[in-house]
């Protein structure tokens, strides 16, 4: 079964138990300040877990485009991917623990054909903050899983979320599948054995933990699924490389191609192609899509920035010479927009900026090995500028003079200014018969990616849903400024991304020139009028045709399903929308423009507050 395949039969085994099929949303989170990628199916379903209601139902299904960025350095291995498909189903309120089981076992064992005996699963042990979840077990035990396969594990392998301090979270149920040869499958399941692997994850949304850290009954209690599309595809057939998968594939064989090298050759070389597949297609997918970004210092662009910078490291690892981003950028655009049309109709958005992004990245390269050559000869000119302190040397020994040691701190500053990755600066000392202080730039790069998990951190801070009052005042806010921009530089502006939190709005819009400070003030001058006119903000619930029709504004493509929310503000503003809304316009108090900014080519970034 291919990957087209699968998604199809995922989706149409759900809408036969009365799900309704809802397209993917897009990979940049609209009005989510708390992460910087949809990480999973729930995540643009985040307001209607908290309560609202969804127009298309309580019974939602959809393939969702997902980047997950923690585990970027984990990629190389055979299953870690920074860009990944999730197969996922929800119960807004509907079904419980055990039609959502009962669901998974039946599509894993009747529709994928998946064998009992190869079947594990795990459920929530219990603690302090709630039950051990018995339910889910006697429900796995009456479909035929047998209690030596049901695990019964603690909060950090068995719960999921919340996602920020305070929000939606609960007990979830995992379910593994015995890769290892057929005829000596454990009796007992055992999650630390590596040929068990997960394919499914059944989360139950039965809590909000509060800002005290108590954990509380949710009124609506939800069901959130998920399973990997490219680790199912993998295993369905017989594959334990996720890479091997019939989307990734052909990825790999252009770069086998471009190369000369044989995927499979030798570890190094393997791990190499990984790391260029799976950066180039994650960044071709956020390029590509329907708010795409370009490569840039900051936020979303610096992940794209980063993905294609390492991709064309490993490249030259395996000994690419030429350009050759934009040839795998291609084959990404041939087997995923199918699925996802917007990457055609960016293709030529996403091709410029790879090879843009890979000529400047080439230049940096030249210019870090005028600055190696430096920092090498400094290690040479001066016998006395070892770099050895903290160094581990084997058995205790201390090289010959004669080998100066480059310090973790100059090499780590080649890698994190230049790029360099620690294999080429070692490869560029022992030329010269120089050691590196590895365990140096190790604890030079574990600090690095320390405060780079805080700064991720910090991103969560106000919980995945925050419907704050003054949220939802900024958000309304956010509309009738599009409104006012539209009016002032053009109808060609469009949003390109938002950021809210319940102190600011950060708005990015399609524009080519920085804002004059009469187009500021005129802005703000149209926004704070409709402040004050009081008007009520109207919501309802229209078919896409009749939104279109109406005159709401929307990127009409596929990321909307059937039915859609059309916030109303007036005569002013009329746009699809999630929500949440304030009631009244005459509830924002004062609106400014506090920084208008480049945010990427051709996009202009905005900040505004609300007094």
């Amino acid at each position: 079964m291919n990957s087209k395949e699968l998604r199809q039969k995922y989706l149409d085994f759900f809408k036969s138990k009365g799900h309704t099929v809802i397209p993917s949303a897009s990979l940049i989170p609209e009005n989510d300040p708390t992460v910087l990628f949809t990480t999973a199916g729930m995540h643009p379903l985040v307001p209607y877990l908290m309560g609202e209601k969804h127009p298309d139902g309580t019974r939602l299904t959809s393939v969702q485009k997902c980047i997950r960025t923690g585990d970027i350095d984990e990629v190389g291995d055979k299953t870690h991917l920074t860009f990944f498909e999730m197969l996922g189903n929800w119960s807004l309120g509907d079904y419980g623990k055990k039609e959502a089981i009962e669901f998974s076992f039946e599509f894993l064992t009747k529709e994928l054909g998946f064998p009992v005996e190869r079947l594990a699963v795990s459920v929530f042990a219990g603690d302090d903050d709630a039950p051990f979840d018995g339910e889910a077990f006697e429900v796995w035990k009456n479909l035929g899983i047998a209690e030596s396969r049901i695990a019964k594990l603690p909060k950090k392998n068995n719960w999921w979320g919340p996602a920020g301090q305070t929000g939606p979270c609960g007990p979830d149920s995992e379910m593994f599948y015995w890769t290892g040869d057929p005829n000596h499958i454990p009796e007992r399941f055992d999650d630390d054995n590596d040929l068990w692997v997960e394919i499914w994850n059944d989360v139950f949304m039965i809590y909000n933990k509060n800002a005290d850290g108590k954990y509380e009954e949710l009124k609506q209690k939800n069901v959130d699924t998920g399973m990997g599309l490219e680790r199912t595809t993998a295993i369905l057939n017989g594959f334990d490389d996720v890479y091997r998968c019939d989307h990734i594939w052909p990825i790999i064989q252009k770069i086998e191609n471009i190369s000369g090298k044989k995927y499979g050759e030798s570890e190094e070389i393997t791990k190499s192609m990984r790391i260029v597949a799976d950066h180039l297609r994650a960044a071709t997918m956020i390029m590509g899509d329907s708010l795409g970004i370009a490569p840039s210092n900051t936020d979303q662009g610096y992940v794209v920035r980063r993905l294609i910078r390492n991709a064309i490291r490993h490249g030259r690892l395996i000994e690419i010479k030429d350009n050759f981003s934009i040839q795998i950028g291609q084959v990404v655009i041939d087997q995923m927009s199918e699925q996802y049309t917007e990457l055609a109709k960016n293709h030529e958005f996403v091709l410029k900026n790879l090879e843009d992004e890979e000529i400047k990245f080439k230049k940096t390269l030249e210019k870090g090995l005028v600055e190696a050559y430096k920092i090498f000869n400094k290690y040479t000119e001066d016998k006395n500028i070892t770099g050895m302190r903290g160094y581990d040397f084997k058995n205790g020994e201390l090289p010959p003079v004669a080998n100066p040691v480059i310090s973790g701190e100059d090499a780590f500053y080649l890698f994190q200014t230049y790029g360099f990755p620690i294999e080429m600066i070692k490869e560029m000392a022992e030329k010269r018969n120089m050691v590196v202080h590895v365990g140096g730039f190790i604890e030079y790069m574990k600090h690095h990616q320390d405060l780079s998990r805080t700064a991720s951190a910090g991103m969560f801070k106000g919980g995945l849903a925050d419907d704050s009052e003054n949220t939802k005042k900024l958000h309304t806010a956010a509309h009738l400024m599009l409104s006012a921009m539209r009016q002032v530089l053009g109808n060609h502006v469009e949003q390109r991304g938002s950021n809210i939190t319940p102190e600011r709005l950060r708005f990015d819009f399609s524009h080519a020139e920085k804002m004059t400070p009469e187009q500021i003030k005129e802005v703000e001058r149209l926004v704070n009028e409709q402040i004050e006119k009081k008007t009520p903000i109207v919501c309802e619930e229209l078919d896409l045709e009749q939104a279109r029709q109406s005159g709401a504004m929307g990127i009409f493509d596929n990321k909307y399903g059937n039915k859609v929310k059309v916030y109303t503000i007036g005569e002013t503003s009329k746009e699809i929308c999630g929500g949440p809304h304030a009631d009244n316009t005459g509830d924002l108090g004062h609106f400014e423009i506090i920084k208008e900014e480049s945010s990427s080519s051709g996009v202009r970034r905005i900040k505004a507050i609300l007094k």
